[in-house]
């Protein structure tokens, strides 16, 4: 099943169902929930690619220079680097949440069927995990910038 839209070349009764189809339910360029997930699946696994690319470099620091090394740490405590901590768990979560819906849409005969309400349930939870995780993590943050018990 083609994700994009039907092309005037294709020909026969199927065709015209899959357009007319296409045409009722929305197609990958018009915003569907399914087409959203993908993207950020893609986008998440990117960004958690670069940070462990990134981590695998400044930890290699160590060997080469230690004094560079607690250079780079010192920098990774500021208030920007901890919003960026966030976004990463929060990317992190995401992808590994819709990872276990795309193994059971691909692995459980139901899984096609209850795709959709699979990625509202990731919603919720990535939702419900986020937001105490990330008071927690900008706390301290928070506290430091504009004082705090």
């Amino acid at each position: 099943m083609s994700t994009t839209a039907s092309t005037a070349t294709e020909t026969g009764a199927g065709a015209s169902d899959r357009a007319g189809a296409s045409r009722r339910q929305g197609t990958f360029y018009r915003g569907d929930p399914g087409m959203w997930s993908w993207v950020l699946h893609r986008i998440t696994g990117v960004l958690t690619f670069f940070f462990l690319f990134v981590h695998v470099l400044d930890t290699a620091l160590v060997r080469v220079s230690p004094n560079t090394y607690d250079q780079v740490i010192e920098t990774y405590k500021t208030p920007i680097v901890n919003l960026l901590e966030v976004g990463l768990v929060g990317a992190v979560l995401f992808h590994a949440l819709n990872g276990l819906r795309v193994l059971l849409v691909d692995f459980w005969a139901k899984g096609p069927k209850y795709q959709k309400t699979m990625l509202w349930v990731i919603g919720v939870v990535w939702v419900v995990v986020m937001v105490p995780g990330a008071f927690f993590m900008l706390k301290r943050t928070v506290e430091t910038l504009f004082g705090g018990a």
